[in-house]
């Protein structure tokens, strides 16, 4: 990626991000193309993501999205996000958990061969299985500016600009 490409997304991906403060979301989402993103709790068994079983479910969801493009067929090619995120990951089987901040803002693009590029800024957690990521398995929480493609396949790239990664399974095993 040119650097003036990465640098015209982050601008834009910033200025879409003060466009509505995340507190004020909810009631300023009417009319202004914004619209609610709820992240489903999901479980994932021993040996996927952490060595545990682990639970993972919001417990702060302002997450709001925005379309900014779209394919042919109408589905979106281009859709930013923003929000409040704190996502609880619990062990099941001791029952430790970790609140992960992941209320990072992105605009993702989504390409009809079913991959993804997204261009974020702040944290966002991110699970990776064994052997699918450049990442080791875990589920991770990615902070700072960066890109993370999406393959059809499902392998994830992060590309790092500047921040840092926080594998949460260590904070709960």
């Amino acid at each position: 990626m040119h650097r003036t490409t990465l640098v015209s997304a982050l601008a834009l991906t910033a200025a879409l991000l003060t466009a509505t403060p995340a507190s004020a979301a909810t009631s300023a989402t009417a009319g202004t193309g914004w619209e609610p993103a709820p992240t489903a709790p999901f479980d994932q068994p021993a040996g996927a993501r952490c060595d545990a079983p682990i639970h993972s479910e919001p417990i702060v969801d302002e997450v709001v999205r925005k379309v900014l493009a779209t394919h042919p067929d109408g589905s979106p090619s281009e859709v930013a996000y923003k929000g409040d995120l704190v996502i609880r990951v619990t062990n099941t089987d001791t029952g430790a958990f970790y609140d992960a901040d992941a209320g990072g803002s992105a605009i993702v693009d989504y390409r009809t061969d079913g991959s993804q590029r997204w261009h974020a800024v702040g944290p966002v957690l991110l699970g990776v299985g064994e052997h699918n990521g450049n990442l080791p398995r875990g589920q991770h929480l990615i902070n700072g500016i960066y890109t993370l493609d999406i393959g059809p396949d499902g392998y994830r790239t992060l590309h790092m600009i500047h921040g840092s990664t926080d594998n949460v399974c260590t904070h709960i095993e």
